[in-house]
């Protein structure tokens, strides 16, 4: 099989150097050397720094999924020389015979050699429903996973040519794509590829035409006019904030399958979990066994321990009976039927010893009888309850169970997972709804719902109660929140019935009956000690086990998410003022050449627009792309980026454009003149900049107010310190021009923070920042 994230060292290096962003910087940097003036190219190290954080990153990234893929994956029991062994995938080879039992997945192509009433599901292959029965003979397609039974196959075809060989390599890529996240980043960036057109071609003209400068100015204006235009850091805090998310969930032993699942969950508003192996852990222990007839308990022992040691591949429940009843009596087995999620029992005939069952007592009494009730009762506790008894017929007939007599009630206790009550409610403190799904007891299912403190625990519904129809199914589920009893394929409609009223639905779950609903939700999430059916499926695999870790996927979603969207505000609001700016100093130069006015050049040099960058954007977009973020992310990212960006941006253009001309002296001005023009225009330009990320950086804590001052301080020492205003060519001294650049500053801080308020407080941004505000204070 091919490696699981994909790409290799050479491809990562490879697309983080050859980007489109590096090809137009680099262009611009060698423009600029050929001024001779290696100040100017400082922006320059974008590059080198575009290109190194992005490899590193994804380097780091690769490496942890590829520690955790080592974990979780899937580990086929082969048998070689009459001795069995687990092995990598990567390690069976052609004619190996690869032992298989319930849960397991099959990992290439073969042909059945062996099967004890093996069923196969090969609906995520096919899109069949029903498991298929296999025989000797039979072939059987990676991808597919064992529904119940044993058996053995021999491998036919491995590696590429396996049947879902290509499908699991494609689904496994280390991926950023098919998410709301990175498809309106794309969007963005077409529309800035539409305006950079006529503001570069514009620029170009003025500078070199109608300005009437030297060449090596004109060409310093034009690439400072350029290089802001060009949203150089967006998708590297993207790909950043992504790699990051990865490395620290993989922390928490969290091997995230698909990078969009990060963001996926981060969405999510209803998490369906199943009962066993979620809330309560997988172990469990035989607490009673209940004699409901004459039998002696002797014998129902031995009846219990003989079926547990003829199992093949027991599941928790038959472990714990095992564990408890460890004395096998050696009986004969001539019948056998392995149990399934459809049918909810499985038997063993033992000729002269009796057609023995063990299920759900539900499913197996008559509802009205007296074993029945007490058997609710018992599950009403919490506890779980199987039923022993006997057939009149041999478990394999074609119309068992047949005649059912009751002999004694199993009961198993469940230990409930200690973190699943502070799980739960950090969900609903989130406002997302739990729904508990699970194939057991209605009754016993309520009871753990309720003593976690699940609102509508003490209501459970039976599944087989349930509504076919898919209206009445979707208000069912909307208005419960426990059922029991559930099927596989009943999983399924539940998840697509939440997700037809509009709901992102997770499904959490371990066992091979949670495969169906796991594969169709938004985002599925798999335990690491569940069946490797799951795993496989699963966007996301917890691979300690933990509920409790699944919130720290949710959060790290939603940080990834949330702190996007502000530093892509501080991104396109840098474009939008560079390119209207260009295109009003470009418009008023070629209007000079008309209208016969002295022309007016780019007022900034390449070194003025990267320290702009550097204290409103730069290192405050790396910090707040990383900083915590619990909002629940919503639709509509490219209209509320935009909503912010544009009318900032255009703000900053026009008051810096202002303040350009209220200090620029015409053609015939000194060069000391020239600096104290574009100073002016540039400290109007920052004032507002460093405003608009006080914006985004709301609500306000201490460190983010620590961030906004150190980016004004770093400003201050810049314009004050005698020699970095000699490097960077700023000249404050003016004060009647420093002073109207401060109110233009003023004046476009007025007009951004209205422009907030009328477009934020309609989406409820601005509330909800109050909201916080409040909270806090109080």
């Amino acid at each position: 099989m091919p490696d699981r994230t994909g790409r290799s060292v050479a491809d990562i290096v490879r697309s983080n150097v050859f980007t489109r962003i590096n090809a137009i910087l680099g262009v611009l940097f060698v423009l600029v050397l050929a001024t001779g003036s290696l100040i100017d190219g400082m922006f320059g190290l974008l590059i080198v720094a575009n290109s190194v954080v992005g490899v590193v990153q994804e380097l780091r990234a690769k490496r942890t999924l590829d520690k955790l893929a080592i974990v979780g994956q899937a580990r086929p029991v082969v048998r070689r020389d009459g001795v069995a062994r687990a092995v990598a995938p990567g390690e069976v080879v052609l004619d190996d015979l690869i032992e298989l039992g319930p849960g397991d997945q099959i990992v290439v192509d073969g042909e059945v050699q062996e099967g004890e009433h093996l069923e196969i599901d090969e609906s995520l292959l096919t899109g069949e429903a029903d498991a298929i029965g296999k025989v000797a003979g039979d072939q059987v397609l990676s991808g597919s996973f064992v529904v119940s039974g044993s058996g053995a196959y021999r491998a036919t075809k491995v590696g590429r040519d396996a049947y879902a060989a290509q499908l699991a390599a494609e689904a496994s890529k280390f991926t950023l794509v098919n998410s709301e996240l990175r498809n309106g980043i794309d969007t963005i960036l077409k529309v800035i590829t539409y305006l950079l057109i006529p503001a570069g071609l514009v620029t170009i003209y003025n500078q070199l035409f109608s300005s009437h400068e030297s060449w090596r100015s004109a060409l310093n204006g034009m690439v400072a006019a350029l290089v802001p235009m060009v949203p150089e850091g967006l998708v590297l805090m993207t790909s950043i904030a992504f790699a990051v998310g990865v490395v620290r969930l993989g922390q928490r032993q969290c091997l995230v399958q698909e990078l969009p699942a990060i963001e996926g969950l981060a969405r999510v508003d209803v998490v369906c979990a199943d009962k066993t192996g979620t809330l309560t852990e997988n172990g469990m222990r035989l607490a009673e066994i209940r004699v409901l007839s004459d039998v002696p308990q002797k014998s129902l022992r031995a009846a219990l321990a003989a079926m547990a040691a003829d199992d093949p591949r027991p599941n928790a429940s038959v472990a714990a009976i095992a564990e408890g009843c460890p004395d096998d009596p050696g009986w004969s087995r001539s019948a056998v039927a392995p149990f399934s999620s459809a049918k909810k029992w499985s038997g063993s005939s033992y000729g002269a010893h009796g057609n023995w069952l063990l299920g759900a007592p539900d499913v197996l009494l008559d509802p009205d009888s007296e074993a029945a009730a007490t058997a609710q009762r018992i599950g009403a506790t919490g506890l779980r309850v199987l039923l022993l008894a006997e057939s009149d017929r041999p478990v394999d007939a074609p119309d068992a169970p047949g005649t059912v007599t009751p002999r004694a009630l199993v009961i198993l206790e469940q230990k409930v997972r200690p973190d699943a009550r502070e799980t739960l409610e950090y969900f609903a403190g989130q406002d997302v709804s739990i729904k508990v799904i699970s194939g057991d007891n209605a009754v016993s299912v309520g009871a753990v719902a309720t003593s976690l403190g699940l609102p509508g625990g003490q209501d459970p519904v039976d599944a087989r109660e349930l509504p076919t129809g898919a209206d009445d199914m979707a208000d069912a589920v909307e208005q419960h929140t426990t059922f029991g009893r559930v099927r596989p394929d009943q999983k399924r409609s539940m998840v697509s019935a939440l997700q037809s009223r509009g709901h992102t639905v997770a499904m959490t779950g371990d066992g091979v009956n949670d495969v169906l609903a796991l594969k169709d939700a938004d985002i599925g999430v798999a335990m690491g000690a569940g069946s490797p059916a799951t795993r496989a499926v699963a966007q996301i695999v917890l691979l300690d086990n933990k509920f409790s870790t699944l919130p720290h996927v949710v959060a790290e979603g939603r940080r990834v998410i949330g702190n996007i969207e502000r530093v892509s505000n501080l991104f396109l609001t840098k474009t939008v003022y560079s390119v209207l700016l260009a295109f009003l100093v470009g418009v008023a130069g070629i209007g000079s050449q008309i209208f016969h006015y002295d022309p007016m050049p780019y007022p900034f040099l390449p070194r003025h627009v990267t320290i702009a960058a550097w204290f409103t954007i730069g290192i405050p977009a790396f910090i707040l792309s990383l900083a915590p973020n619990n909002e629940r992310a919503r639709t509509g990212f490219v209209p509320r980026v935009l909503r912010l960006a544009v009318p900032s941006g255009s703000v900053i253009g026009v008051m810096t454009f202002i303040a350009y001309l209220i200090a620029y002296q015409g053609a015939g001005q000194t060069e000391t003149e020239k600096v104290h023009a574009s100073t002016t225009a540039l400290i109007t330009l920052l004032i507002i900049a460093v405003w608009v990320l006080a914006i985004v950086a709301r609500p306000w804590a201490w460190w983010k107010v620590v961030l906004i001052a150190g980016s004004v301080a770093g400003y201050l020492i810049l314009f004050t310190v005698p020699f970095t205003r000699h490097f960077f060519k700023l000249d404050p001294s003016d004060t009647a021009l420093t002073g109207a650049a401060v109110v233009c500053g003023l004046i476009g801080i007025v007009l951004v923070e209205f422009a907030w308020w009328l477009t934020a407080a309609p989406t409820g941004v601005a509330g909800r920042m109050l909201t916080r505000r409040g909270e806090r204070e109080s």
